[in-house]
Order: C-alpha cells, then structure tokens, then sequence
C-alpha cells in the first residue's frame, strides 16, 4: 500500500533533496535499476534560457492533435508537482504520482543512491511514460544540457534549443558562449538539431555530433498562437520547424487548429482585462516582458507585483521593468532564497509599497504579477490561471 500523495511531496521537497546536483552517474544509476525506460522513448529534446516551456508545449499539442500519445515533461510547476508531467495534457494522478514517487525513492534508498528532487522527477516520469506506451516525448531540460539529469537519453528525434542569456551563471558559466557549450550538450549522435542563433559552441558540437544543424528564423504567423507575447514568434519558429521536419504528413490545416489550443500558464497569461502574469524570472525574461507589455499596452498605467529570488539579477530585472510612472509592490515568498522586502527596496529604481493581495490593488490600472515562478501560487488564485483545480 502506497503512502499519501501529501507524505510523498513532503519527503520530496525535504532539505536534502531540494538542491541542484548537476552529473548523471545518479540519475543513470536509479534507471539502470528500474530497466532503463528511457531507452524505450523517442523524445524531442529541448533546452535554453527562455522560451523552452512554450516550445515544448506548442509541440506536445500539435502532436496529440495529430494522434500521437504523447508525454511532456516540464518545469517548475505552478500549483503541484503533479503538473509537471503529462500525457495528452493531463497531469500525472496523485495516486500514480505517489506510486512512482515511493518505488523510486525506495529502490535509491535501498541502493544507496542520493538523488535530487529533480533527478526523483525525472526519473519517475521516464518510468511512467515508458510504462503507458507514449509514442513520443516533449522533454524539457531542468538546468543547462550537458549535466541535466534529462541528458540520460542516448539518441532522440531532434534537439531544440531555444534563446540563450545569461542566467543560473555561478553553474552554466559567465558568458553566452560558456552557457551555449552547455546547452549544446543535448545534441546527440545523428540527430537533427534546431536553433534560434548562431553559437559556434552550437555548431561545432552538432558537426562533432554529425548533425543536421539549422538556425530558424524568427518568421512565423503568431495569430492563431494561444500564446501571447512578443518572444512567442522565436518560440512558434523552432516548434513548428521541428514539428514540419519530423512529421512532414501532419496537415497545415490541423497545425493551425492546434495552435489555438496551446496551454502554458504564467508566460504573459492574460487572466482578465486588468491582470497579466509572467513568471519572467531573470532580466531577458523581464526584457521580453517589457517588450510585450509596450507593444500590447502601450498606453495603460501598470501596478507590478514582483517579488524574486536572491539568486537572480533582480536589480537589473526592475531597472528593465519599472519606470517612474508605475506603481509597485513588492512580495517576499515562502522560498528559502526569496528577496525580502527590504531587499528589494534598497535596490529599486522606484518607490514602493508592501503588497497585501489583489484586490487592494488600484482598479484603473493593468496589473501585472512577475519576478519568479514561485511566487505565482502565494499570489494568484489558481482559477484566473485556469489550472486544474485540486480533486
């Protein structure tokens, strides 16, 4: 008998396993012991500072739509880790959750093996895809490539890999360069690879690697895209050029349905009239974000609600962001490296105030909830994201 969803999630997110590890002797370890699913898995494989989870959710959907099982594999979650793992868009069950959560966790701590929390998720959910047939998985990295716990797979369909800045610097490197090598990583033997720019670490790991190497252009028509914001035509580019290349059969007509139905929640969600949400958790994300909101309401006067981790540039995060005119309150989360708000205000361009919830914001001005994912579930009811509410 399996133990509760809630006792999983609470030895899950213990001190000890809530950390990053990069390397793959665990993870390949854990997955030797369960049978190695993975190797039973076609996956498009995805990586990048920003714009993987639009990427990887464009594909996924167009995909099912066209008849394929398919599992998508993302982070972080919003509301509850169940999220993070799909088949045909529907989250993993708790009861399923549980169940792979404790044989997994067992077998580690029978063999001795230290697994991370994302190394537990990851690979719990190549044991449950493989398990439940999928015909193809969306994989997105956690954190860089090379060392990623999801860079386990020894072939897949393609790579993808998506804008790159500088973020997560003191583990991926100081440049756009170093990050890129790392990136790059996910290219695999044979196997095509798709990007938005032209790294030479890029390159020169998919001529190592012999593969099709192609730089997609940003040039596609976002108006049936669900998605919104000025990043999503880079994002829409790669997907569909990925998509077009490995399944030359799937119809126009069906790509173009399929696009109004794209979910990703918290990449520039506009929940009502007044209120956007955009997780925009380093300063490229704030950039776009700043972009989308000058080209969509370049007229409206913006209240921000930002609060963000320490471990984030967040001074430059809201030098992009804030100008003198807007309002802004500032929000410590539950993270243990979450800013305090004395933190935020000694660096802020602007005056602020503490925010409270909502509704005591101004009425006449658009709203706008940004800084870090894990944030978002403190601040915004889960019904305005439209996400499965808790059975």
């Amino acid at each position: 008998m399996y133990k509760s969803y809630d006792d999983a999630i609470s030895i899950l997110t213990s001190q000890g396993k809530f950390c990053i590890n990069l390397g793959l002797e665990r993870i390949l370890n854990i997955l030797e012991l369960l049978g190695n699913p993975q190797d039973e898995l076609n996956c498009v494989h995805v990586a990048g500072t920003n714009g993987k989870g639009s990427v990887c959710s464009i594909i996924a959907r167009v995909l099912q739509d066209a008849g394929y099982n398919v599992g998508l594999y993302t982070s972080p979650h919003i509301y509850d880790y169940t999220e993070r793992i799909k088949i045909n868009y529907n989250d993993i069950s708790e009861e399923d959750f549980s169940k792979y959560f404790y044989e997994i966790n067992n077998t580690a701590n029978k063999n001795n093996i230290n697994l991370t929390e994302f190394e537990i998720l990851t690979a719990m959910m190549f044991k449950y895809f493989a398990d439940n047939n999928v015909d193809i998985v969306v994989l997105e990295t956690g954190l860089g490539g090379r060392f990623d716990a999801t860079n386990v797979i020894k072939k897949n369909l393609c790579s993808i890999i998506t804008h790159i800045d500088l973020d997560h610097t003191d583990r991926l490197g100081s440049t756009k360069s170093q990050i890129a090598f790392e990136k790059a990583g996910i290219i695999k033997k044979d196997c095509p690879v798709f990007t938005s720019e032209g790294y030479e670490e890029i390159k020169d790991k998919a001529d190592e690697c012999n593969s099709l190497f192609t730089i997609v252009p940003p040039c596609e028509d976002v108006s049936n895209l669900s998605l919104k914001g000025t990043c999503q035509v880079e994002n829409l580019s790669l997907a569909l050029a990925a998509v077009r290349f490995l399944f030359p059969n799937i119809s126009e007509e069906l790509i173009q349905e399929s696009l109004k139905k794209v979910k990703n929640p918290c990449r520039f969600q506009i929940c009502r009239d007044d209120l956007i949400v955009d997780a925009s958790h380093n300063p490229n994300g704030s950039l776009a974000l700043r972009e989308s909101l000058d080209f969509y309401y370049p007229d409206r006067e913006r209240c921000f609600v930002f609060g963000c981790l320490r471990t984030k540039d967040y001074k430059k995060m809201m030098q992009i962001l804030f100008s003198q005119d807007d309002e802004v309150y500032f929000y410590h989360f539950s993270h243990k490296d979450s800013c305090t708000i004395d933190e935020l205000q000694k660096t802020s361009p602007v005056k602020s105030k503490i925010f409270s919830s909502l509704d005591e914001l101004p009425s006449d001005k658009l709203k706008i909830v940004c800084g870090s994912f894990y944030m978002i579930n403190e601040v915004v009811p889960r019904f305005l994201l439209q996400v499965h509410p808790k059975d």
